[in-house]
């Protein structure tokens, strides 16, 4: 496989360079190769393979600390994530204020693939109201682009990572054509109880949409779709497919999969990039400034070497950003010159603002008719199987904040872990012994979980920018940022405290700990959903944004963004599937750019 090293890119010429392997990095260096183009992607971490390094089979008691998570492996011994989380020894960041309301949280995944190695999959197509959300209501901004646009991109999309998921016919919950979309998984038994109970608060509750096989990808229908008139693309996409088998509800997505039955950059959109021979990868570059000849257009980029700390100049056609939203955003604001002493790109002064996360908020609760089931395999998918969609975008005006969210919800059977059995004080009152294993049987498989994921709108005290004095141990300058929630996403979250309460209470079941009816306690920080988007937004006039609708710079015609950053607005819907999408579209643009020698 063509990894290779510093001074073996430094002889070759290439059309692109990426900057980042996950999820906007892997689709445009996939979309570009596919289309001929000659690519060289830099990821900042390790070389990762989850063929040989996923630990399947793997469970919980197998682990150190019974797989609980610590410092280093927030989400468990098992998560795919290595040398990353939101703290990263050597690349700190920092924060304006001390006030804790007012704290970003920074996740960052040092690894080939990024955040696709251990991400939820959830994956869910905006709607038409998400990409105007601005017409609708006043606030943020519209995107440049409309439904009609990225529709074509979704499908593709779905198509070749393979999500699962059904047609319900909702408005903003657009529906997929024939052939997109795999069957969902079957409901679990607490599935079927929520969507009984919600359904008599008026709460809808559908199939999931995540990025996991159900079934084999359609090999033979599907390349012809995802790149017609290219006979190359679509051997190598069927020969590629064939070899990714559907899911067999073993390992949890989180941990990696080495049959390829989960969404990862690194097995779906790497290994057939690689198989056209023009991929190029060099992993362990830190890359920490984009290049400007004297024509004012990109020349390549610089990188530090992370393991020998060598400086190396690369160059390039064209230069793609897709490091992730805030990561993307040091790079250009980093990019000092006489002609751009603000940041390259940065000639409106929003390289940095308007940064988004995903509204947050969660409780639990335990369920009397679930307790004492018989035993049955009820594992699955490992992630939701059915979800709420936002049900109520039509009367935001009488709710007391605007947008909404959608609802992830989980419960059931599935292998037991470290706290299994553990803080069940609050229904027993307290037991030890053969009461103690009693209890835990009685009450293993009878909790729910709810957690809402909402809409942020973009706000003028949200932002990041470089740190004066700080630098990572590289001698890169890091950021600093600044964070506010507006009332819109407090109510939003005491709403979702509220809803999730409700539908406990119908279901016949005592909510775990405190329902909280103060938005601003209940909201999740800054970051920690790990949704973040914006920074560079894209729009339609140069003076208030970073990018046009093709997410090329204003101010450097050979210089894209293709990762979260150029977000005018974060819907509820996880971002992941529109970054994909929106990667694509852009590659295409490129490559009909480059075809005119206008690249």
């Amino acid at each position: 496989m063509p990894f290779i090293n510093a001074e073996a890119a430094a002889k070759t010429d290439y059309d692109v360079i990426v900057v980042g392997s996950g999820a906007g990095g892997g689709q445009m260096a996939y979309t570009l190769t596919m289309g001929g183009a000659r690519v060289l992607m830099l990821e900042a971490g390790r070389n990762y393979d989850p063929i040989t390094e996923t630990a399947m089979f793997q469970t919980p008691e197998m682990a150190p600390l019974r797989g609980a998570s610590t410092p280093d492996k927030p989400f468990g011994f098992y998560d795919a994530t290595v040398d990353g989380g939101w703290q990263v020894p050597g690349e700190p960041y920092t924060q304006a204020s001390t006030n804790e309301a007012q704290r970003f949280d920074w996740w960052r995944a040092r690894m080939l693939g990024g955040r696709t190695n251990h991400w939820g999959r959830i994956s869910l197509r905006n709607g038409p109201y998400d990409f105007k959300p601005q017409s609708r209501d006043g606030l943020g901004f519209d995107w440049p682009i409309g439904y009609a646009d990225m529709a074509p991109y979704y499908d593709k999309v779905e198509m070749l990572v393979g999500v699962y998921g059904a047609n319900d016919g909702l408005e903003n919950t657009p529906d997929s054509p024939e052939g997109c979309l795999l069957p969902p998984p079957k409901p679990l038994v607490s599935d079927l109880l929520v969507h009984k109970y919600a359904g008599t608060l008026g709460i809808p509750v559908i199939a999931g949409h995540r990025a996991v096989l159900t079934r084999q990808l359609d090999w033979k229908n599907s390349p012809a779709k995802l790149h017609p008139g290219n006979p190359a693309a679509q051997q190598i996409i069927t020969a590629d497919m064939k070899q990714r088998g559907a899911c067999f509800w073993t390992t949890p997505c989180g941990n990696g999969c080495s049959i390829r039955a989960n969404y990862q950059s690194t097995t779906v959109h790497l290994p057939p990039a690689l198989a056209t021979g023009k991929l190029d990868i060099v992993t362990d570059a830190m890359v920490n400034e984009v290049t400007l000849g004297k024509d004012g257009r990109a020349s390549g980029v610089h990188f530090i070497d992370r393991t020998s700390h060598r400086n190396v100049s690369i160059s390039a056609r064209a230069v793609v950003l897709a490091a992730s939203a805030c990561e993307t955003v040091r790079i250009l604001l980093n990019s000092k010159s006489a002609q751009f002493p603000h940041g390259l790109g940065n000639s409106s002064g929003k390289v940095g603002k308007y940064l988004m996360d995903t509204v947050g908020s969660d409780l639990g609760g335990q369920i009397p008719l679930l307790e004492n089931l018989p035993p049955h395999n009820e594992e699955g998918v490992s992630g939701l199987h059915m979800y709420v969609p936002w049900w109520q975008y039509k009367e935001a005006g009488k709710l007391g904040f605007a947008r909404g969210y959608h609802i992830e919800f989980g419960g059931g059977r599935r292998m037991p872990g470290a706290g299994t059995a553990a803080k069940l004080e609050w229904l027993t009152g307290g037991s030890y012994g053969a009461k103690f294993k009693e209890d835990a049987r009685r009450y293993y498989g009878s909790f729910v979980h709810f957690a809402g994921r909402g809409e942020m709108i973009p706000n003028e005290k949200s932002f990041c920018e470089i740190d004066p004095k700080v630098k990572d141990k590289w001698g890169i300058p890091v950021l600093r940022f600044h964070w506010q929630w507006s009332e819109h996403e407090t109510r939003q979250a005491a709403h979702m405290q509220r809803t999730f309460a409700d539908i406990i209470t119908a279901m016949g079941g005592r909510v775990r700990g405190e329902v909280k009816t103060d938005g601003a306690k209940a909201i999740e920080p800054g970051g920690s959903i790990i949704h973040e988007v914006g920074g560079a937004i894209m729009g339609d006039d140069a003076r208030t944004s970073v990018v046009n609708k093709w997410c090329q710079t204003w101010d450097v015609k050979n210089l894209f963004l293709a990762d979260g950053a150029p977000f005018p607005s974060n819907a509820d819907k996880n971002p992941t599937l529109t970054i994909m999408a929106n990667a694509w579209r852009v590659a295409d643009h490129i490559l009909e750019r480059m075809q005119r020698k206008e690249l």
